[in-house]
Parts: structure tokens; sequence; C-alpha cells
């Protein structure tokens, strides 16, 4: 019974936070995390543990799949450089400032080290919650780097834990094999697994098969890349990205809608519930440390916090200094973002789901029988540490945003303008071969090229700044809106009085909804 309480809490905690967040101006995974370590104290809720192969199985792979499909390839491609920098040697210059630093405090270097992998890297999910104030390149720069970073870390933790329980051993070329098997074997099952769900859909017309495809995908590109024991998080990314590119040709509208709503809602729950659970975890693994113990890993958790941000700034000012020092080439100079824009690239290094699956990944003993060290520390500091960066960035980085006083980014919507214009002006020169082709009436084809020049001509108002055009738009789609709503309740009428059935009435609802999403210009997802 305890998992039916669970949905109906996390939901109705999800659905209060937002609503908070929102009247509060406060980010709700902020609220979320309170919200989770309060709903600790619930004696029913105390036995809830997130196990870590729930999060890395079922969160991260929908989590990150989605992430990637809705990241610029093109954003990643340039500032590639950049990106793998931030995603590799940060995470190891970070891991390696954090276990140097737990060990001053007390952590033996095993564990000191599988601490420093756990909060090396960064968050993808979380990046995309909190950070969506930033201009196009930014946030494109952000999710590339959590997206990759993960495999990194991953590694590290990986020989941080087969150290520390015996099973491995630190050498050059079996470090060397491990990095390579991670990344290239991982992006070996995630294009192998986009390729299978490329042939798939080709022979698939139904948009409910068409969109289980579109769910195994990244579950299967997990699981394959597990099985050579190569990065999952990376054939999943490299899965989603390969998909993002191809599914404009091979997906259609209908399939396309659904996934869109699918994705948008899954993602939307299962991002605000791990912050729900995060808090849950923090507050559990408080309880099992000592009065004593509990106070040096909080003071574990501050100051980790700050090596975190610290070595997070050293980078971005560092490397950049040295990439300008080596390659003088003008479209660097192109590419050169101001200092103020650095700052806030400091500020958004968010921890979230990875950190705290890796803390719950560790193991309960050593090869010996004996307890694996400081366990209990691991997954508390891992806790806070995401408690505290979430709490403390995200109340910053809105003023940090504001101090910067980032340039307007405009590309998105010159883009969008270009997009609509030549694809309008393309399809009125193709109308009268069309129409021919098709037999289609004269009177149909004249009101069709009347319809796409009126479209043509408010496309084109949003640069010449035509009032007059725009107050029609306007104008016109309020009539429209106003006239669905007129016809929307008629159809209700008439399901009422049994004149038409209900499935009937979700059939024409179906078309209502289409035509008044299409007016409105409602987003289905960001």
């Amino acid at each position: 019974m305890l998992g039916l309480e669970l949905v109906v809490v996390l939901c109705a905690t999800v659905l209060v936070c937002e609503l908070a967040g929102d009247r509060l101006r406060i980010a709700p995974p902020i609220l979320l995390l309170a919200a989770g370590a309060l709903l600790g104290f619930v004696p029913a809720l105390r036995e809830v543990h997130l196990p870590p192969e729930a999060m890395l199985l079922l969160f991260l792979p929908a989590l990150l799949y989605w992430e990637s499909l809705t990241t610029s390839l093109r954003g990643i491609r340039q500032d590639l450089r950049g990106i793998i920098l931030m995603s590799t040697a940060l995470v190891i210059l970070t891991a390696w400032a954090v276990a140097a630093v737990a060990h001053a405090l007390g952590l033996p270097w095993g564990p000191a080290w599988v601490l420093g992998a756990a909060v090396a890297p960064t968050d993808a999910t979380t990046v995309g919650v909190l950070a969506r104030m930033l201009p196009r390149r930014s946030i494109t720069l952000l999710r590339a780097e959590s997206l990759i970073n993960d495999g990194t870390a991953l590694v590290v933790y990986g020989l941080a834990v087969g150290i520390t329980v015996g099973e491995e051993h630190l050498t050059v070329p079996h470090v060397g094999w491990l990095f390579l098997l991670a990344y290239v074997g991982g992006a070996a099952a995630g294009a192998v697994t986009a390729w299978l769900g490329i042939q798939l859909r080709r022979r698939l017309d139904d948009p409910l098969l068409g969109n289980v495809v579109t769910i195994l995908t990244p579950f299967t590109a997990f699981l394959l890349a597990e099985e050579i024991e190569a990065s999952g998080v990376l054939a999943v990314v490299v899965a989603g990205l390969i998909m993002s590119q191809v599914g404009p040709r091979l997906v259609g509208a209908a399939t396309r809608r659904q996934a869109v709503a699918f994705w948008s809602l899954s993602t939307f729950l299962l991002n605000a519930s791990l912050f729900v659970l995060v808090g849950l975890e923090a507050q559990s693994a408080a309880r099992d440390l000592t009065s004593d113990g509990l106070t040096h890993a909080l003071i574990t958790v501050g100051v980790v916090s700050v090596v975190l941000v610290a070595v997070r700034f050293a980078f971005q000012f560092g490397a950049v200094y040295l990439i300008r020092l080596l390659d003088r080439r003008p479209q660097q100079r192109l590419r050169r973002m101001s200092h103020r824009a650095r700052v806030v690239g400091g500020v958004t290094g968010f921890r979230g789901a990875v950190s705290l699956a890796v803390a719950l990944s560790v193991p309960e003993t050593l090869d010996s029988g004996a307890p694996f060290p400081d366990r209990d520390v691991i997954v508390f500091v891992t806790s806070g540490v995401i408690m505290l960066t979430l709490v403390v960035q995200g109340l910053l980085l809105p003023r940090v945003v504001r101090w910067a006083r980032l340039p307007h980014d405009a590309s998105a919507e010159e883009e969008r303008s270009l997009a609509e214009t030549t694809a309008t002006e393309e399809a009125l020169k193709a109308l009268p071969d069309v129409a021919a082709d098709l037999g289609t009436a004269p009177e149909v084809a004249e009101w069709t090229r009347h319809e796409y020049e009126t479209h043509l001509r408010i496309a084109r108002a949003d640069d010449a700044d035509d009032d007059v055009v725009l107050r029609h738009k306007e104008d016109y789609t309020a009539l429209r809106l106003a006239l669905l709503a007129r016809k929307r309740a008629t159809v209700v009428r008439l399901r009422d009085e049994n004149h038409i059935d209900d499935t009937v009435l979700r059939q024409v609802q179906a078309y209502l909804d289409i035509e008044e999403v299409r007016l409105s210009g409602a987003e289905l997802s960001d």
C-alpha cells in the first residue's frame, strides 16, 4: 500500500510546490527539495529509499534522452572543444580537488575519491530547469556539458570503488582502456540503437507503435552499453542526438504531437519527483549518522560546495586564457564570451540525479566482508551538496544574470521568422503545380493561395513592424478562438442532449484542439 501512498504524496507535493514556486517566485526545485526533507519526518515515509538501479535504469535514460532530443547539435559542434574540456578535464579536476579536501577532513583516499566522482558532474535536467533565463548559446553549452560529463564521472567512480573494495588496480593502460571503452563503446551503442530505431520507424505508420519505439530507444541504448561495460549515459545521449536529426524527416505529425505531449509530461513528473526523493534521501542519511558524525558531515558539505564552485570558476577563466594563447584564429575570436557570461556559467554548476545515483550505488561491503568505509558520510554529503548548490546557486542565479546584463539573444526569433517566411514562399511557388497534379478545383486553389499570402504578410510583418497587419492578425486570432469556444460549447451541448455520442465528441474535440493550439501558438514543450 505504501507504493500507492507514495505516488499520491509525490504528485500532490509536485503540484503544491510548482504552484507555490510561481507565486513566491522561487525556483520549484528548491521547494521540492525542502518538501522532500520535511516528508522524511513522516514515519510511513521513512522507509522510502530510492534504489540506485531505479535511478540509473528508469529515471536517467528517460530524462537524458529528452534533453538530448531537444539540444542543439549545431550549437554543440560550434563549441565542441569547450564542451569536451568541461565534460572531461573539469570533471577529473573537480573529483581530484574534492577528494583532496575530503581526505584532509578525515576520509580515507578511496571513499574520498568516490565522493569526488559523485559530486563532480553537473546535472542536465537540473540545468534545463534552472537555467532557462540564459541565452541560447549558454544553455546549449551547459546542457551539452552535463550530458557528456556523466560518463567521465562514472569511470572515475568505478575506479575509486574498485580500488577501495580490492577489485581494481590503478595503472595507466587500465585507466586509459576504461575511458576509451566508456566513450567509444557508449557512442557505438547509441549509434547502433538509433539505427535500429530508424529502421523500425520506417516500417511503422501507427503513431502508438511509433512512440513505443521512441520509449524503447533510450532504455535499449543504456542496456546495450551496460552489457559491454561502456557508458550507458553517453549511449542515450548519442542516440538522442541522432534521432533529433533524423526524426523530422521520418516521424509523422500525429506521432510527433503524441510524443511531445508524452515526454513533456513524463519528464516533468520524473524530474520533479527526483528533487523530492533527494530531500528524502538527505533526511534518511542524516538519521544514520551520530551527532558528532553529523556535525563533521555538515562541515564537509559546506567545504565541498565551496570547492566545487571555486574549481569551476578557476577552470572557466583558466581554460579560456590557455585556448586564447594556443589558438589565435579569427574565427576563434568571434566565439569568445565575455567575463560576465563566464561568471554566470560558474554559478550554473548544479548537481542532481546522477550524483545521487552514484552515491547510492556505493556497495555495502568490501571484498573482505568488512563494511564499505564511510558509506553513510558519502551519501549524506552528496545529498547535502545537491541541496546546498541548488538552493544557494538557484537563488543567486537570477541576480547574477541581471548583474551580467547579457545581450538579448534574438537569433532564435530571427531564424524562426526566416523558416516561416521561406517555407511559405516556396509553398506558394509550388501551389499551381501541386494543385494541377492533385486536380484541385480552381476555387480551392485560389482560396489556399489567399490564405498563404496572408500568412506570408504576417510573417514578414514581424520584421517590417507593420502595425496594421499585426493588429489584423491579433483580431483574426481572437475572433477564431472565440468562435472555436462557441463550437466547443455547442458540441458538448449536443452530447449532453444525447444527440451525439461521447466518441463523436472526442473526435470533433480533437480537431478543435489542434486548431486552438495552432491559433494560440501554445507550445507543447520548451
